[in-house]
């Protein structure tokens, strides 16, 4: 912001020491970082030294066809105009934003020349005691002196030589220690046209400072004047744009602060949704494991209920053989060893012990089964606030113990559809509470039986099960009911 205050053009002036330029003026190039050399400035505003732009490598070149060629309907080439040569344009990137830079035909040398960092360069080596000046005369020893008239710096040698000539002999000579409170040391801007002559004028046609050679030639017969005459017009219409500008770089700034801003809140909120997630997650994952552990120790209880079970039938099982066997022998060997008379006097005895074995009652299936699964998709309600799934079932369903409810069984109407709900439970006569049974049903005319109706079977996934069918035509029909090939009964 400190450049804005400068001297759009060449004023010169004394500043005071402390706000003279630091070390945060435009002197080092972006890419060799040492002093600039040659510095060109680029479209974007960025300086980068000569040699160091010729060593880009270009990113893209474009053919671009001169405008005055011409080609009739025909396709053949007009004989007032002469066709145009295809010309290449080349582009670089900026090295410092990777802005986009179309190069004119002259190359990297054409671009605008940089005299402010030259003028920082100055100053830089000013602040070093001079260190790196060479004389502008003799371009071999060391610079001590500076002519303010000429604008040159000279070493000793040249000075005195300066001094001993007619025409510069009351020239103003500035030891380089006394140049450090300036703000403007560079040398004259010469003509590129004509180098021996320093650019004065400003042709208002071509927009470019000129000088005097150059409205004798090339420029004769345009508006010019001197550069200190139109210096307020242009500078006040720069300093206009200047002013219409930082309002931008102000809602910017803006900006860049409210997007950085949101971006800490951004990264704070991500972060505490991150901890309420892991702490959702860790006490769902801790409810999960304590639902695992215990629906694994419902299982051992389901396994040692059920062992038990099947031990204490065993041992019945095998007690009660034990006394068949007992009893079966000891008659056997009575019958086929035994006299008369030991038979009939152990009769009673023998009788009353077989009659009894006889009466004892027995299943020849064990008492229990092996039915245990698993429903991971079942709701198992809530642990620690969670809701949990999966849950355990030894229930089987029992056919003896289901029942058919409805009216439609009974009685159904023509071409309308019937309904009723079959009610499956355990041994126990309770509700399975589930479903995912065989359930298997048909409906069949009694006159007809090869042309049975169609069923549909709901399963409300309760233990109950809604059955749908449409009579096709007025009569008696039949109603199967199946679970596990067992038939159910109709329910009072």
């Amino acid at each position: 912001m400190s450049e804005n205050k400068k001297p759009i053009l060449g004023f010169v002036h004394k500043l005071p020491r402390a706000s003279a330029p630091g070390n945060s003026g435009k002197t080092h190039c972006p890419l060799c970082m040492r002093l600039f050399k040659a510095p060109r400035l680029l479209p974007c505003l960025h300086t980068v030294c000569t040699t160091c732009l010729e060593k880009l490598e270009p990113f893209s070149v474009v053919d671009i066809r001169g405008a005055d060629s011409d080609t009739s309907s025909e396709g053949s080439v007009s004989q007032e105009h002469k066709p145009q040569s295809l010309q290449r344009q080349i582009g670089i990137l900026c090295p410092v934003c990777d802005a986009q830079v179309d190069l004119p035909m002259g190359g990297v040398k054409a671009l605008t020349i940089d005299h402010l960092a030259l003028n920082d360069v100055m100053l830089e080596s000013l602040r070093g005691e001079g260190q790196g000046l060479v004389c502008d005369l003799c371009s071999d020893r060391q610079v001590e002196k500076r002519c303010q008239t000429c604008r040159a710096n000279l070493c000793q040698f040249c000075c005195q030589a300066h001094r001993r000539q007619k025409k510069t002999t009351y020239h103003t000579m500035v030891d380089l220690k006394d140049l450090k409170g300036y703000s403007r040391v560079g040398k004259p801007i010469l003509c590129s046209s004509h180098p021996a002559e320093e650019l004065r004028l400003f042709c208002e046609l071509c927009d470019r400072p000129v000088c005097r050679d150059c409205i004798v030639g090339d420029h004769r017969e345009h508006p010019y004047d001197f550069t200190s005459n139109v210096i307020h017009k242009y500078g006040n219409s720069v300093r206009e744009l200047l002013k219409s500008t930082q309002p931008h770089m102000e809602a910017l700034e803006e900006a860049l602060t409210q997007i950085t801003e949101l971006n800490c809140t951004l990264q704070a909120r991500v972060e505490a949704v991150a901890a309420d997630v892991r702490a959702f997650s860790e006490g769902y994952i801790k409810a999960i494991e304590e639902h695992r552990d215990k629906l694994l120790k419902q299982l051992e209880d389901i396994r040692v209920q059920k062992e038990n079970s099947l031990q204490l039938q065993k041992a019945q099982v095998e007690q009660l053989l034990a006394d068949l066997h007992t009893g079966v022998e000891f008659t056997e060997h009575l019958l086929t060893s035994g006299s008369d008379l030991e038979i009939l006097i152990t009769k009673g005895v023998v009788v009353e012990r077989l009659r009894k074995l006889n009466r004892v009652e027995y299943s020849t299936r064990p008492g229990i089964n092996d039915r245990i699964c698993f429903s991971p998709r079942e709701k198992a309600g809530q642990c620690h606030g969670y809701e949990v799934y999966g849950t355990i079932n030894t229930k089987e369903v029992d056919p003896a113990k289901c029942v058919l409810q409805g009216e439609d069984l009974h009685r159904a109407r023509e071409k309308q559809t019937a309904s009723f709900t079959l009610f499956c439970k355990d041994t126990a006569g309770e509700s399975m509470g589930r479903g995912g049974d065989n359930i298997h049903v048909t409906v069949v005319p009694k006159d007809k039986k090869d042309s049975p109706v169609r069923t549909v079977i709901q399963d409300n996934k309760d233990g109950t099960y809604c059955v749908s069918y449409t009579p096709k035509e007025p009569g008696i029909y039949t109603v199967w009911v199946c679970v596990k090939e067992q038939h159910v009964q109709v329910g009072t």
